[in-house]
């Protein structure tokens, strides 16, 4: 079986000192958001274990998740690519192309079998019939089937490879899964988004590397580390919307005001991600931020759940549709409900309870027998 080097072996081979690499592990810890003690498992995770090998597949899809992954700032994705991991076969980073870059695939299946993340970017045909996505000659799925084989475990990159997304929407005239459909007796960690947020990405990665296991995931095969909230818990326009303030058109008095986005569409209320808390561009904004409603890029069948700019769920939340003199005449009436269900309450119990029979015996207090 051959070796692979460790992280640290590269990183010393390149001058880095040990100063620098503890910060690095520092940074790697906290994107993960883990406590700064952790530095020093993912420090050894980094000292021991092998550079995991990755092979990046691109089936039907914009290469928008690799934009994504090569901008992510912690950690910064040339230390992922060059250092944590083995990046063996990537069609758009690799320097090599057509015969060379394929017979790669091979090598690294004989030479790695079991060992290698095969990440996927992309959908592919259901049908090996289907004359779409024709990869080497052959059909991406027949590719896909095959790198799947031998790998430990599988990345679905993005909302493409996760549920389908753009080409998978109706009427779907090229027959397009995720790839969940097509590879059936791996685990698969799904990371949705158009793109996903490059530090979740690599996030994944480094949890993978630092403790040699995949992320704990939801029921649909998301990392809860990043897909356990959504946009709404976190949003930063929430108070306008517990207040009743939103945007009524684009560029009101509300929208320059930073009010709530809801009734132009927002998705936050219905979307599990990271957008609000890690953000985008090196967390510095996300698209709400930016004056956007979210279109709920992560979610499964985003693309045929209606139009983006109409407010197409009803959200049931404290304030909803109200003004701040309507929100306190509802906590009054909401207290008042209160009492008098537990007036009506305590009456019930004393019936039950016999709170009518004869007082106690003289002497002894409160009725205790």
């Amino acid at each position: 079986m051959a070796r692979v080097e460790t992280f640290y072996e590269v990183l010393r081979r390149h001058g880095v000192s040990r100063r620098s690499f503890m910060k690095f592990c520092s940074l790697t810890a906290a994107s993960l958001g883990l406590a700064p003690a952790f530095a020093q498992n993912v420090a050894h995770a980094m000292e021991t274990r092998p550079r995991v090998p990755v092979i990046w597949l691109h089936g039907m899809e914009c290469t928008c998740c690799s934009e994504s992954f090569i901008r992510s700032a912690h950690p910064l994705a040339k230390d992922v690519v060059l250092s944590m991991l083995s990046l063996d076969y990537h069609n758009t980073l690799m320097a090599s192309a057509g015969h060379q870059a394929e017979a790669i695939l091979d090598e690294t299946r004989a030479k790695y079998k079991g060992q290698y993340i095969l990440a996927v970017e992309g959908n592919s045909s259901l049908s090996l019939d289907d004359p779409y996505c024709f990869v080497g000659g052959k059909p991406f799925l027949a590719q896909l089937q095959e790198m799947a084989q031998d790998s430990m475990a599988v990345i679905a990159w993005g909302s493409c490879a996760s549920w389908g997304c753009v080409q998978a929407a109706k009427p779907n005239p090229s027959n397009a899964v995720p790839i969940d459909r097509v590879i059936h007796n791996k685990p698969i960690i799904k990371v949705p988004g158009c793109p996903p947020i490059a530090e979740v990405m690599t996030g994944v990665v480094s949890y993978v590397l630092t403790f040699g296991k995949l992320p704990e995931l939801d029921r649909q095969g998301r990392p809860k580390m990043f897909y356990s909230q959504r946009i709404h818990d976190k949003c930063y326009r929430r108070p306008h919307f517990d207040a009743g303030q939103f945007v009524e058109a684009w560029d009101d008095a509300g929208a320059r005001q930073g009010f709530c986005l809801y009734k132009m569409g927002c998705r936050g209320p219905t979307t599990y991600n990271a957008c609000s808390t890690t953000r985008w561009n090196g967390g510095v904004s996300f698209p709400i931020e930016s004056g956007h409603g979210c279109i709920g890029c992560s979610e499964n069948d985003f693309w045929d759940n209606g139009p983006f700019y109409e407010r197409l769920v009803k959200v049931s939340g404290f304030g909803i549709e109200g003004t701040a003199d309507d929100l306190g005449l509802k906590a009054l009436g909401v207290v008042g409900v209160g009492l008098a269900a537990h007036a009506a309450a305590s009456t019930v119990k004393k019936l039950v309870t016999g709170h009518n029979k004869p007082p106690p015996p003289a002497g002894k207090a409160g009725g205790a027998s």
